[in-house]
């Protein structure tokens, strides 16, 4: 027997059943693989403000250099940021997110993981996939300002023309 459909009903359906779900799919990360906030947030700096110098970075930042460079210097053996010389000074150097840096900020930013969702969905039915895409987009139709996050940009090398 299927629940009523009336608002109160299904958002209590809802709320009920979503913690299952989310416990059942969440993403589950290796503790040694998570970035500590100052390095996350350097790399969602970059993400949104593109290439700039570790004087920059510390301004933005709130940290002192010293502290910066080190983890740019971290970053960067991780292979998540990138330097060059400015192409329009070569007395400064530039520091930019790579794209393994972009993949990481996608992956952190997911919340259920692809791999425990795949198996439930291949064993769905696809009217019932369907239905569950379908569900889902409505639900953030119906409330725009919850759906909502600005996109990632992504930045590429400067090059002689791109840097003011």
């Amino acid at each position: 027997m299927s629940e009523p459909a009336d608002p109160d009903s299904v958002a209590a359906a809802f709320a009920r059943d979503f913690p299952a779900a989310y416990l059942r799919f969440h993403r589950r990360d290796d503790k040694r693989s998570q970035l500590p906030a100052a390095s996350r947030a350097a790399l969602q700096h970059l993400a949104l403000a593109g290439p700039v110098t570790v004087g920059e970075l510390c301004g933005h930042l709130d940290r002192a250099q010293s502290v910066v460079s080190e983890l740019v210097a971290h970053l960067e053996v991780t292979g998540l940021v990138e330097r060059q010389d400015d192409p329009n000074d070569g007395r400064r150097r530039l520091v930019w997110l790579s794209p393994a840096g972009s993949s990481y900020l996608e992956r952190d930013r997911e919340v259920l993981s692809k791999a425990l969702l795949r198996p439930a969905v291949a064993a769905m039915t696809a009217a019932d996939r369907a239905a569950l895409v379908q569900g889902m987009q409505a639900l953030l139709r119906a409330e725009p300002q919850a759906a909502t996050r600005p996109a990632m940009p992504t930045h590429t090398k400067p090059t002689r023309k791109d840097v003011p």
